[in-house]
């Protein structure tokens, strides 16, 4: 057990009242805010198509967000144990440093740094300025500024890296814009960027409700159902069934079984549902965060998961699961081919054509602008905390005097955030996101179990519900869908690790001047 941590007194040699300290304002529902907002993004929009495309039959659509649900409260019950028990800035980094050690615990901030966290935002704010294009059609991606060189794509193995455009165009600026925008606000005060929070959280989960309200209400399709429910249903979903898959990029077609392709389309809806964690990263700015942290945990991703099976169910009842790619109408296509893969889009201009792809901009432009928010001040405290920890860059672990926020965590988050939406990796990086993200909840369950042995006596407000057999399942289910990931999409699986790998030279570097420098 540490006896002093470098957010302490006797690691700092200074009184407590001598510098400034985080701020404990958020209450229940700005943390259960944090949750929701940070989870719902453009994803839940969108991704069901190419999971559609990936299952090829309504009921294993289904059971993907349910095996995404059942993981992810898994997760959240899991986590709610040590965040109660360790309410500190850095949330899972925190947890990963004092059950494994502080390798672990880097490894995982460096890995949010580079690709998982700010991957996210570059993404999100890149969607933003997507679907801000709706509304003025000179924001685009093809709309350049600037345009600095085409990166060639580059074959290596089963996977093809390059292929982008480095430069600035009007989407891209548009997220930019609002990257920076963001950070400025969450710089004036945690109070500040919770109250952002609350409202586009409230704003859009109100937006998805009403998609599930209004989808049911006033979309549901005669022909759509009787072609996705009845006999129709479980057609496709046979435990003997195959399912054709390519391996790699432009890789042979492998015949995979039930567990293994609805495994793979996993990495869509594990995405979609991912980012619950963040609100521990700001746990010691958390009222009474013994109780509100692993309450928030539950109750977000709960509402949340619910929320998303529900949309699965109205795309059912408004959409022919199959659809013909060269459709003439939005029915036509169908879920797997939705127009640019928009099936929210397509749901309502079913029930409004006029208007309807509008107003679902709409409600995705709020989405993704609290989406940002969340991410962009939870995140921050990762590095704060790491910088604490003399494991990144000094001037990170410092506090605004006034505001009380780590103002230069947030500003190299979004430096880096700002060059990822320029170089035009993002994409890229975002796929090696679920598979590094995997190996991290994995770890970090697996944490809960040190932690119960390493720390027997210590105070624990919250035990995980079901310990150990559904902490145990979530290992094992995780555990599944990263071998079939290795096995058959390798493009997603190893690049994501070799990132993580880089960080062991970088930690053991940056230990070593840490010494020399002590």
């Amino acid at each position: 057990m540490r006896t002093a941590s470098p957010q302490s007194p006797a690691a700092s040699g200074k009184s407590q009242s001598a510098q400034p300290h985080l701020v404990q304002g958020l209450g229940l529902f700005s943390a259960t805010a944090i949750v929701m907002g940070s989870m719902i993004g453009s994803g839940i929009f969108i991704v069901p198509a190419d999971i559609s495309r990936g299952v090829g039959s309504p009921a294993l659509l289904i059971a993907a967000w349910l095996v995404t649900a059942a993981m992810t409260l898994i997760g959240a019950l899991s986590y709610g144990e040590m965040a109660a028990m360790m309410p500190s800035a850095g949330g899972q980094y925190v947890f990963l440093r004092e059950a494994l050690g502080p390798m672990w615990g880097f490894l995982y901030g460096w890995t949010l740094f580079l690709v998982i966290q700010c991957g996210t935002i570059a993404a999100v704010g890149v969607a933003f300025g997507k679907f801000l294009g709706v509304f003025f059609p000179g924001v685009s991606a093809s709309h350049w500024l600037w345009h600095i060189a085409h990166v060639p794509a580059l074959r290596v193995g089963p996977m093809v890296l390059g292929n982008m455009d480095i430069g600035l165009n009007t989407a891209n600026l548009a997220g930019i814009v609002v990257i920076l925008l963001l950070t400025a606000v969450n710089i004036f005060g945690v109070r500040l960027g919770a109250l952002v929070q609350n409202v586009f959280t409230t704003a859009k989960t109100a937006a998805l409700l009403g998609l599930v309200i209004f989808g049911f209400w006033l979309g549901r399709n005669p022909v759509a159902i009787h072609a996705n429910f009845g006999a129709n249903f479980w057609k496709g979903a046979g435990f003997g069934t195959l399912h054709p898959l390519q391996v790699g990029v432009g890789g042979p077609i492998a015949m995979v079984g039930l567990f293994a392709i609805v495994a793979v389309v996993q990495t869509g809806s594990l995405f979609s549902a991912d980012s619950w964690n963040n609100v521990t990263f700001a746990g010691a700015e958390v009222k009474n965060p013994r109780r509100n942290l692993p309450l928030s945990l539950a109750l977000g991703t709960g509402l949340v998961l619910a929320l998303y099976i529900l949309s699965n169910f109205v795309y059912l009842v408004a959409l022919p699961l199959h659809g013909d790619p060269n459709g003439a109408t939005v029915f036509a296509r169908g879920i797997q081919y939705a127009s640019e893969d928009r099936v929210a889009t397509a749901v309502l201009q079913q029930i409004f054509p006029i208007g309807g792809a509008q107003l679902m901009a709409a409600a995705i432009l709020v989405s993704t602008f609290g989406c940002i928010n969340g991410l962009a001040l939870a995140g921050a405290r990762v590095y704060y905390a790491m910088s604490r920890d003399g494991l990144f860059f000094k001037s990170v672990g410092k506090l605004h005097p006034k505001y009380k926020t780590p103002v230069a965590a947030l500003i190299v988050q979004a430096v880096w955030t700002c060059f990822l939406c320029l170089s035009g990796s993002y994409g890229q990086l975002l796929d090696y996101t679920m598979f590094a993200a995997l190996l991290f909840y994995i770890l970090t369950i697996g944490s809960l179990f040190v932690l119960r042995r390493k720390r027997p006596h210590a105070e624990r407000p919250y035990k995980a519900i079901g310990y150990p057999v559904l902490p145990a399942i979530y290992i094992l289910m995780a555990a599944w869908i990263c071998i079939v990931l290795l096995r058959y999409k390798p493009q997603y699986t190893w690049p994501g690790l070799l990132l993580v790998l880089l960080g062991v030279p970088v930690f053991l570097l940056w230990r070593r001047n840490l010494r020399n420098a002590g």
